[in-house]
């Protein structure tokens, strides 16, 4: 399945009044109000779908400078997983460069190599290399509108896929994203005035910094890092810091 038709299949069923995330799952109700724990629920049925054991959604850094992904969510929200800061880190450039000129999902097989199998005979799936050691996986490029593209990664050693039931994950990715990017969209005219330490502070966390490597490179006490990030994450009305670095880098506070 070309772009356009991955694009046509996703329009499809966003423009299902009945749910704003696609395909029906079971259990699933009227829902026209989005909230990130409602993406993440529905993100976990995909997950269950297709055997994969952990999942994310990702947004794409708008620098063009360096390529990054940033976290949305995760499989342990309101947590992070630990696979999330590899993805989130260098191993992530290369797919973010792809994502951003091609929709074509990218697998990769670091684990048990039984994955390599199911992965290879995707037609339209290309090998890439692991977005975190020590995992197999598939990743999916997504794109909304204003320009805002990402990923919705799937990790698990049973993942099952076919060419057709890929088109269809991909198409309920694409709606995912879409409702997920279309958040609070007027927040960037009632977003509160950011301090300096506010702003450097979520760019480390963007980097993949810890509250500890934080404070050390900025010379602040853990506690005093911590506070700068409570207060960044309320000001732009998040549910945590990861959503606080999306926010911040899709208003274009911090790139």
């Amino acid at each position: 399945m070309r772009r356009a038709e991955v694009r046509e299949a996703a329009a499809a069923l966003f423009n299902d009044q009945r749910n704003p995330f696609g395909a029906f799952s079971l259990g699933s109700e009227t829902h026209h109000a989005v909230t990130i724990p409602d993406a993440v629920r529905r993100c976990r049925w995909i997950a269950v779908d297709i055997n994969a054991s952990a999942f994310g959604l990702y947004f794409v850094s708008p620098s063009p400078e360096r390529a990054r992904l940033v976290a949305c969510f995760d499989s342990d929200y309101p947590g992070t997983a630990v696979a999330t800061k590899f993805i989130s880190g260098a191993n992530g450039e290369d797919v973010v460069r792809h994502s951003r000129i091609s929709t074509a999902p990218r697998w990769w097989v670091d684990g048990i190599a039984g994955s390599r199998q199911v992965f290879q005979s995707l037609a339209w799936a290309e090998e890439a290399s692991p977005l975190a050691p020590g995992t197999n996986g598939i990743a999916f490029p997504v794109h909304a509108d204003r320009g805002q593209c990402g990923l919705v990664v799937f990790l698990g050693s049973e993942i099952a896929l076919s060419d057709e039931t890929l088109c269809e994950i991909h198409a309920r990715s694409f709606a995912l994203f879409a409702a997920v990017a279309r958040i609070r969209p007027g927040d960037a005219g009632r977003t509160r005035s950011m301090s300096k330490r506010e702003l450097e502070c979520l760019k480390l966390t963007a980097n993949g910094n810890t509250s500890e490597e934080i404070a050390k490179l900025l010379k602040l006490s853990v506690h005093t890092a911590n506070q700068y990030l409570t207060q960044s994450t309320q000001k732009l009305n998040a549910v945590n810091r990861n959503q606080a670095v999306a926010k911040a880098l899709r208003l274009g506070l911090i790139e």
